[in-house]
Order: structure tokens, then C-alpha cells, then sequence
């Protein structure tokens, strides 16, 4: 008697575990499917700010957006801000837009 309970105390123990197992790995590939993708800043900053008056300063201020952001809008300074939302809404201290 006192083996059979030990066995089925066992065996419940081990089924807890095996499901705490697998809940753990089914979170960490939503966790990892969730990621925003790593993008090229560099080229995409490049591509953005290749017909800014003023490259070095329009290149900085990318880089920093698409670091927090991992996206930069497509075409050139100032159009497309909507496909990238994070990217167009951060501001500098005065609250003027901050990314080209």
C-alpha cells in the first residue's frame, strides 16, 4: 500500500513537471516570434538621408530611431512617416520631431 502511493505520488509529481516543462518552452516561442526583426540601419539611414542638406545629422538621428525602433520608412526625409509609426513620434526636447 505505502508503495503504491508513493509511485502514484511519483507519477503525479512527474506530470507536473513535464507540463510546467512545456508551458515554459510554448512561452518562449511566443516570445521569440514577438521580436521585431534586426534591420541594416546603416543602409536604411543611408537611403533616408542620401538628399539631406545636412547627412551626418539626419544619419545620427536615424540611427538612434531605428535602434529603439528597428524600422525606418522607406523613400527619403520627411515622407512615409506613417509606415513606421514608433520612428515618427519620437521628439527631441523642444518636442519637435526628431527623425528625418
Amino acid at each position: 500500500m505505502a508503495i503504491s502511493k508513493t509511485l502514484m505520488a511519483s507519477l503525479l509529481i512527474s506530470l507536473l513537471l513535464m507540463h510546467l516543462v512545456e508551458a515554459n518552452q510554448v512561452k518562449n516561442n511566443v516570445a521569440q516570434d514577438s521580436l521585431p526583426t534586426k534591420i541594416d540601419c546603416g543602409a536604411a539611414c543611408a537611403t533616408r538621408c542620401r538628399l539631406s542638406s545636412r547627412p551626418n545629422l539626419c544619419n545620427r538621428a536615424c540611427g538612434t530611431s531605428c535602434a529603439r525602433c528597428s524600422c525606418v520608412p522607406p523613400g527619403t526625409s520627411g515622407i512615409n512617416l506613417d509606415v513606421c509609426p514608433c520612428y515618427a513620434n519620437i521628439t527631441t526636447r523642444d518636442n519637435r520631431r526628431k527623425c528625418p
